[in-house]
């Protein structure tokens, strides 16, 4: 499939422009910990926290068993670092034009990277939550494998998937503030709908309809990918036709999200 000639333009302009996209991400960090005596820790201590309060309850309190040979501990620490890294990226990319307002203002300056520079520091801290996730896993005796590389392939694909929401969730963003508080109530609301403690194979018969139209949220693909790659083990073409779903999915993103960017941004310095 062939990339529109908006689409080259603009993964060209966001190669030249690197520097600045690194040294405002780099910015991005050191302001939101500023005055914090823990600084980035504390972008993954409440992630962590909540965790092991749900860990409790299910694994603890429900005596949730071990999933894949895997105690539910590490299994449930995967799903919800892959969950805590796209909504951290979509929850904070949305406000990204009101927060760098100044920059929005500027004629000459290329606002349609800004969404980027959030996603990339969610990135950074993503990584350290992954550092905690593969010392539980190695903890609970789970074996390091060639598999656990293609985390990286999935980290990928939820960044270009959150690349184009961010782009309508942003824009929008501009104009209604309620956009950013909404993406926050749909955020909480698809923690429980995407299978991240569960899995489809918990879903009875009778509910196969509803699990169904589950499946079309996009996320399945990344957090069954998260799981396969560090748990089960299992290559990522294997369900090829969730792949297929998942990137024509992102691909219509991309494209509405860059048109629904194009035609509102001459109204941004205006609104803001």
């Amino acid at each position: 499939m062939n990339d529109s000639p908006a689409d080259r333009r603009l993964l060209a302009e966001i190669a030249h422009r690197r520097r600045i996209v690194i040294a405002l991400t780099w910015q991005d960090l050191r302001n939101r910990y500023v005055g914090a005596t823990f600084g980035l820790l504390w972008s993954f201590i409440q992630p962590l926290v909540m965790a092991l309060i749900l860990w409790f309850v299910f694994a603890v309190a429900l005596r949730a068993q071990p999933r894949h040979g895997v105690p539910f501990i590490a299994w449930f620490l995967v799903s919800v670092a892959a969950w805590n890294f796209f909504a951290e990226s979509l929850g904070t990319a949305t406000q990204v034009f009101r927060e760098y307002a100044f920059l929005v203002k500027k004629v000459r300056f290329q606002i349609e990277i800004l969404p980027l520079v959030k996603i990339l520091a969610a990135t950074f801290v993503h990584f350290l939550f992954m550092a905690v996730v593969i010392v539980v896993l190695l903890a609970q005796g789970v074996s390091v494998s060639w598999f656990w590389l293609q985390t990286l392939y999935y980290m990928a694909a939820l960044i270009l998937l959150v690349q184009g929401l961010s782009w309508i969730t942003a824009s929008l963003n501009v104009f209604s503030r309620d956009v950013a508080y909404g993406i926050q109530v749909l955020l909480q609301l698809g923690f429980w709908v995407s299978p991240v403690f569960w899995e489809f194979d918990m879903i009875p018969d009778r509910f196969q309809a509803l699990a169904t139209l589950l499946k079309l949220n996009p996320f399945v693909y990344i957090v069954q990918g998260y799981r396969h790659s560090l748990v089960e083990q299992i290559p990522f073409w294997a369900d090829w036709r969730l792949m297929l779903y998942f990137w024509c999915f992102t691909l219509a993103v991309w494209l509405a999200g860059y048109f629904i960017f194009k035609k509102l941004k001459p109204q941004f310095a205006d609104v803001l």
